[in-house]
């Protein structure tokens, strides 16, 4: 088994320079499940949510995430991602 460059000795995560790694072009693919009572779920497809649209606003985080990849990885150099 090839050895992990992002965790020490002891098993603890630590960082790692990959600032010199050739760019390549890579793809996520993620499944979730969200478990809630079907009540719930009826109200948000419908929009009856007291506190607006939770459907929009999940996507709008989603898209924020998207755009700030520096803070969704905590083991790499900062400075590998564009500002």
């Amino acid at each position: 088994m090839p050895k992990l460059t992002h965790f020490d000795k002891k098993g603890r995560a630590k960082m790692v320079d990959v600032s010199k790694k050739k760019e390549t072009v890579r793809e996520a693919v993620v499944r979730g499940s969200v478990f809630m009572n079907p009540k719930t779920f009826k109200s948000i497809l419908s929009g009856k949510i007291a506190k607006g649209d939770v459907l929009a606003v999940a996507k709008v985080a989603g898209i924020m995430a998207a755009k700030r990849p520096r803070n969704s990885f905590p083991c790499a150099i900062p400075s590998i991602f564009p500002t």
